[in-house]
């Protein structure tokens, strides 16, 4: 699996608590970190280069693309790529439009991801058919939230600057009535509690890193868990887990144990060509 960044984290966090028997090797493109301000074009690349090298250095068998902004060029990496690739937005946006009562959903995100309109498409494509006025059959509302990815990697997720942020920019999907919300950026899981304040208890917060957990494992349920083995429910042993930076390994590791959790204890560079 792949991100950006550290983002992407929360991903494998819930990929390795969900499928703790499998082995995990994750890259965080630091090097190149932030995606959002790149062209798509260039994110295209960046992506089917990652790709390429997962497949070539560690023979994966599935890759999951745990970035929002890469996760526009999926289509791209799905034609070309010879295994199953799974993006964090189609698994988010499934379990987004079953879970709302009333029809009025909404999507936040950065404002790279919110500009290019790929959670609306996705939305027109997840729902069904719906009256005029509607994209899929809801109501949708987005908004950008520039300075909440900031908050998270500086720790500060629950303070009162960041619930005065927060107020602010989710005033749009609040006043749109909504009565579920998708975290559109792998960031902000660990903004649920303010988010949850600010929205109120009866908003439910579908996380894209969940749904794309158990998107993975839909796909390899019934699939040898190693190559030349019989599919089992349990491995016999823990998965191995191995981190991989193209920027500052050792930024990477702090700041990542701190999102992830004691299994990233080492990080090794990575460099492209």
């Amino acid at each position: 699996m792949f991100d950006s960044g550290f983002g992407g984290l929360t991903v494998a966090r819930a990929l390795i608590d969900l499928l703790p028997g499998e082995d995990l090797v994750y890259v965080g493109d630091t090097g190149r970190y932030p995606y959002g301000p790149r062209s798509l074009a260039a994110v295209a690349d960046y992506a089917q280069e990652i790709v390429a090298y997962l497949l070539r250095a560690h023979d994966v068998k599935l890759v999951v693309v745990a970035c929002n902004t890469a996760a526009a060029a999926l289509g791209d990496l799905t034609a070309v790529a010879p295994v199953p690739v799974i993006g964090v937005i189609e698994p988010g946006v499934r379990s987004l439009v079953a879970a709302t009562r009333n029809h009025r959903v909404g999507v936040i995100g950065t404002v790279g991801t919110i500009a290019s309109g790929a959670y609306q498409r996705a939305v027109a494509r997840g729902g069904p058919s719906g009256g005029a006025g509607t994209t899929g059959g809801v109501e949708l509302t987005c908004a950008a939230c520039p300075g909440f990815v900031e908050f998270v990697e500086r720790g500060e997720t629950d303070g009162d600057q960041v619930h005065v942020l927060a107020e602010r920019l989710l005033a749009p999907v609040r006043d749109a009535g909504v009565d579920t919300l998708l975290l559109g950026c792998t960031h902000y899981p660990f903004l649920a509690r303010t988010i949850s304040d600010v929205m109120g208890r009866d908003v439910v917060l579908v996380s894209s890193a969940d749904e794309t957990a158990f998107a993975v494992r839909a796909a390899l349920a019934g699939a040898p868990s190693e190559v030349g083995a019989t599919a089992t429910p349990v491995l016999a042993r823990p998965g191995r887990h191995r981190f991989l930076s193209s920027g500052d390994v050792g930024r990477f590791v702090q700041l990542g144990r701190r999102l992830l959790g004691p299994e990233l204890d080492q990080a090794q560079a990575v460099a492209w060509d």
